[in-house]
């Protein structure tokens, strides 16, 4: 039966971004691109983007899916960095949403917002929230076209503010500390990093979720539609100088979006920001510097069990330098090893690393086009691209992804 066919992107430093089949963790291309860069997912299940000087970069995975009646068409091609740029004087967080993606500019503030389905046209329709300053910052828009968003400085940041989907304001907060980063839990609630808690959102209301520490800072956190719980960490030495190194907690927090409960979880080791992930039935991933993958309850807490997938790692000093990292897509969690060049294949539910593959030079941050139909796409591609693509039909095949982004700043 034919099926999607994920894909991953992942970034090498100075050398540019390769690509590998998710399947069989096969090289599918190189595409060479100098200096560092991050990369987020596109929201559509096709694009990446490469955050680069001048804006989001458009990059082509080359999988995908259009509707056709009551069954999906499937699509690969090549992969290509595409001269798609959208302008950003500091291009940061991306967060895609319900085939909605916001793209923040640290440099001015502002957030730009287009359907998933037009990424990688040159000139999209889009929804523009300015900001009164520039600040490392986030946006997200739900399906009811509310959207959540911060304002700050580049010194301080304290503010969420949440609009209708005509642009007038709802709700607004300037007791988040710190605020950095957002997850979307079951039921469309948002989630918004503090350093002393969480803000949840929903509906029209902006609510405070009080860590149990005076400074108890969740900056990164990860979301899944199966779940009312949002996984975050966990940091308390809000002293600590920059020279000193990350803090390497042990910690993370699991926010109840229903009850307005948040639970702290100690783990066996510690892990950094790119550890974070949920696997398909909504369980809480943390890759640990121990090398192993855990998986904890996000209900009760409980460590399920530990998945040994690496060797034991220390967190770098600086957060540009390569870490493992992790991936999550359909029940396989996709792990690097930057210190042997591999990437790992996993099985969330038995726990089987079933691929591993090794690459021409260590991998960095590491995402997923899915390949899965966009919210909002047409059918079929134009007639010259269809003669190049390898093209398969699924009359049951059907996938409804929520994409959440987690991602850490320089130092903290």
């Amino acid at each position: 039966m034919a099926t999607d066919r994920p894909r991953l992107v992942l970034t090498q430093q100075d050398e540019g971004l390769v690509v590998l089949d998710a399947t069989t963790l096969e090289e599918v291309a190189a595409l060479p691109l100098e200096g560092y860069h991050r990369i987020n997912a596109a929201g559509d299940g096709r694009h990446v983007l490469v955050s680069t000087t001048g804006g989001f970069r458009v990059v082509d995975a080359g999988t995908w899916a259009e509707p056709h009646g009551d069954h999906d068409h499937y699509y690969t091609t090549t992969p290509v960095l595409t001269d798609v740029v959208h302008a950003a004087q500091d291009p940061a967080h991306v967060v895609a949403h319900h085939g909605r993606t916001a793209l923040f500019d640290d440099g001015t503030g502002a957030a730009v917002v287009v359907d998933a389905a037009s990424i990688a046209e040159e000139d999209p329709a889009a929804r523009v929230v300015e900001a009164p300053a520039a600040h490392h910052g986030v946006a997200v828009e739900l399906a009811d076209g509310r959207l959540v968003s911060t304002e700050g400085t580049e010194d301080t940041r304290s503010t969420v503010v949440l609009r209708d989907a005509d642009g007038t304001e709802l709700a607004r907060t300037d007791e988040c500390p710190g605020v950095h980063g957002e997850a979307t839990a079951a039921d469309e609630v948002v989630v918004v990093g503090c350093e002393d808690g969480v803000f949840l959102v929903r509906g029209d209301e902006l609510t405070k979720v009080a860590s149990p520490d005076a400074y108890g800072r969740i900056g990164n956190q990860a979301g899944s539609e199966a779940s009312t719980v949002v996984l975050g960490d966990y940091k308390r030495d809000g002293d600590r100088d920059a020279s000193e190194g990350p803090e390497r907690t042990q910690t993370i927090s699991l926010t109840d979006t229903t009850t307005g409960e948040l639970q702290l979880v100690d783990l066996p080791s510690s892990y950094t920001f790119r550890s974070l992930g949920r696997g398909e039935e909504g369980e809480a991933l943390v890759l640990g510097t121990d090398g192993s993958l855990h998986v904890v309850d996000p209900t009760t807490g409980e460590l399920v069990r530990s998945i040994p997938v690496v060797d034991a790692w220390t967190e770098p000093d600086d957060w540009q330098e390569p870490r493992p990292a992790l991936a999550v897509h359909a029940g396989t969690a996709y792990v690097t090893e930057p210190a042997t060049r591999e990437v790992h294949a996993v099985d969330v539910e038995t726990g089987e690393v079933f691929a591993s593959t090794t690459l021409d030079v260590a991998p960095d941050e590491i995402v997923l086009a899915t390949g899965d139909v966009t919210a909002g796409s047409t059918p079929y591609a134009s007639e010259e691209e269809n003669d190049q693509e390898d093209h398969d039909h699924d009359h049951d095949h059907d996938h409804d992804h929520d994409h959440a982004h987690d991602e850490e700043t320089s130092g903290s």
